[in-house]
């Protein structure tokens, strides 16, 4: 059995930072983790790459034969992979033993996770060849500035899980960049109740339904949960890793090592 992070997100919500950041604290604790890059747009990287979407598409070559935009490119690079699942990406996971640890860097559209089945068909490739996954969505913490872009973020959170239908860590990014971290405590685990009296504060009274549909909404799949992450604490980025690894039971298939304890001998 493999295990699997796929990290997503909105662009600019620090994806590669954070598969950066994980690879270094892994390498620190002597814990092997390959990362692999599926943005076909990515030029640098500050991890090794362990597979790389490029060696089969890129989005530099696609945009210039064939004329199209940076999303409309992204979007034909990521449907090719699509087509070559049962090709490049079989002979690719084929170098790796059944209890790897692979790390896939996605791309920052977000209709990726939204609508698009491309990562859903992706993620099911995955689990046939007997993978745990765990999806990974960052949200920028600067992002969650008041209510209204809170429900937001929970909104892109919660269509990317029911998309995928993968057990979800939601983490908030960037910890390190925010000035007053009092402000964002609380989002972090919020009431409904307090959230639908904020709503409601900031909107008009003909959304008052709306607003209480939201709410249970986000309520009901709880999604109303994050994990504030700080990259400069190596604790911050253990704890992130291991509410990652409960969700993809790694580690719990080991052997349970048991010390044993010989009665000493009695020299009377």
């Amino acid at each position: 059995m493999g295990y699997a992070q796929l990290v997503i997100g909105p662009a600019g919500s620090g994806k590669s930072t954070y598969c950066s950041s994980l690879y270094e604290h892994c390498v620190a604790a002597r814990r092997t983790i390959n990362i692999v890059n599926l943005d076909p747009a990515a030029e640098n990287f500050d991890y090794p790459v362990a597979m790389d979407i490029r060696e089969l598409i890129s989005l530099e070559d696609v945009m210039e034969e064939l004329g199209l935009g940076p999303n409309g490119g992204l979007m034909y690079c990521m449907e090719h992979l699509e087509d070559n699942l049962d090709d490049w990406l079989e002979e690719e996971l084929d170098n790796y033993l059944d209890d790897d640890y692979l790390v896939f860097d996605c791309p920052g559209q977000i209709e990726l996770y939204s609508h698009v089945p491309v990562l859903k068909n992706f993620v099911e490739h995955l689990k046939r060849k007997n993978f745990n996954i765990c999806a990974v969505y960052l949200l920028d913490s600067q992002f969650m500035s008041d209510v209204t872009k809170f429900i937001s973020g929970c909104m892109a959170c919660l269509s990317a899980m029911v998309q995928l239908e993968l057990p979800h860590v939601n983490i908030l990014s960037k910890m390190d960049l925010v000035t007053n971290k009092k402000d964002l405590e609380e989002f972090l685990d919020p009431e409904p109740t307090f959230l639908l009296s904020e709503l409601n504060q900031r909107m008009g009274p003909q959304f008052a339904k709306l607003n209480k549909a939201l709410i249970e909404l986000v309520n009901n799949y709880s999604m109303v949960s994050f994990i504030p992450l700080d990259l400069r604490k190596e604790r911050s980025i253990q704890y992130v890793l291991n509410q990652i690894d409960n969700c993809i039971q790694y580690g719990e298939d080991a052997d349970v090592k048991v010390k044993d304890f010989d009665p000493e001998d009695d020299d009377e």
